[in-house]
């Protein structure tokens, strides 16, 4: 078995070379900027060197095989409320969670996992994501005036690289089932008094086998639990060909979250996912009318997988005592959020739905 050797932990920091101060990652102009002295730094001028993106083994990483310099070790804040496990700088004692907006203490926690081996960096600012928010807000009619307001006043939106998994399997699935072919009988039966012939729909049956095969390359699985899937599903779909090999410049001046759904966990929904889909496959190659499947043998091969983070601009704003998320996709600008709802406003829409009836009624009244 590879021994891991124990790392230190792992610290985004990218230096002006003219100032010295911190260097961030600036989405529109993908270049690394420094907003001390107004330095610009090509991603392709750092000492960093960039390996194409790798696979890798799956059963390996379930074994605790992986080498060492595929593992590092970082240091994190775990929020009280919602556990989310996220990066945090070491000159900074005390903030809030940026999934739940409850204040949080920092400490010195260290989560130990597979690195990152792919990165799809933001393409949308902090500015255009607010905007992108602001705007989802005020269709939605039934929100408190106050919330889109909060909202539009706040803080800065947070910069989160959301943690994936993605998974390839080559995968041959041998299959019984029926073909079904609908053909029609002709029946006369009584309608109105009256003989009249009718055509019934009739399905007959008949016992198939085979088999399909395909390949799956990077079903993506959330590996996250601090926001509601149904909102991170809602972002779907991510422009993958833009993936880049994993650098840590593309961090400087955003964080990240630790995944919290183990590569097994992880592999199991990848599973659903492919099985639904190869009954999809399967179906077609039966054909006919209407299709049954009784049975599915698949084997898969060369099962391989990597850890990549995905851009999300999230909010999360307390208001008269309730948290809201909102989360935008740093790629697409693709808004999701809790639906807040204003008591006042229902009243005003239930009232007015009233007085519309009732002056349809008496119109229709006046006409008899």
């Amino acid at each position: 078995m590879t021994t891991q050797t124990e790392a230190p932990p792992t610290e985004h920091h990218f230096p002006c070379d003219n100032c010295g101060a911190d260097l961030r990652f600036d989405p529109g102009e993908r270049q690394l900027v420094c907003d001390h002295c107004g330095n610009h730094q090509s991603l392709a001028g750092g000492p960093w060197t960039r390996p194409q993106i790798r696979e890798l083994d799956f059963e390996a990483a379930l074994n605790k095989t992986l080498p060492a310099m595929e593992m590092e070790e970082t240091r994190v804040s775990k929020c009280p409320n919602c556990a989310a496990e996220v990066e945090f700088d070491p000159d900074i004692h005390a903030t809030e969670c940026p999934f739940c907006a409850t204040p949080v203490v920092t400490d010195t926690g260290k989560h130990r996992h597979i690195k990152p081996r792919g990165v799809l960096p933001f393409a949308l600012d902090e500015a255009t994501a607010r905007v992108a928010m602001t705007d989802w807000l005020g269709r939605l009619w039934f929100a408190p005036n106050g919330l889109q307001d909060y909202a539009r006043k706040g803080r800065r939106m947070q910069g989160i690289y959301v943690p994936y998994w993605t998974f390839d399997a080559d995968t041959k699935s041998a299959y019984t089932g029926e073909r079904g072919t609908v053909y029609y009988e002709t029946r006369t039966v009584m309608r109105d008094g009256k003989r009249t012939r009718v055509q019934v729909p009739k399905v007959r049956w008949r016992g198939v086998r085979g088999r399909v095969a395909r390949f799956f390359d990077d079903v993506l699985v959330l590996a996250s639990h601090s926001l509601p899937k149904r909102f991170t599903d809602a972002l779907e779909p991510w422009d993958l060909d833009g993936m880049e090999p994993y650098a840590p410049e593309y961090l400087a001046g955003f964080r990240a979250e630790g995944y919290a759904v183990t590569l097994k966990e992880g592999f199991v929904e990848a599973r659903q996912k492919m099985d639904a889909i190869i009954a999809r496959d399967i179906r077609f190659d039966i054909g006919g009318d209407r299709q049954r499947i009784h049975s599915v043998d698949t084997q898969m091969q060369d099962i391989t997988f990597k850890h990549v983070l995905l851009p999300v601009w999230l909010a999360a704003y307390k208001y008269r005592g309730e948290t809201y998320r909102f989360v935008v996709n740093g790629r697409s600008g693709k808004v999701q959020g809790e639906r807040p709802w204003s008591a006042v406003k229902i009243a005003v829409a239930v009232i007015l739905g009233l007085v519309v009836a009732a002056g349809v009624g008496y119109l229709a009244a006046m006409n008899q």
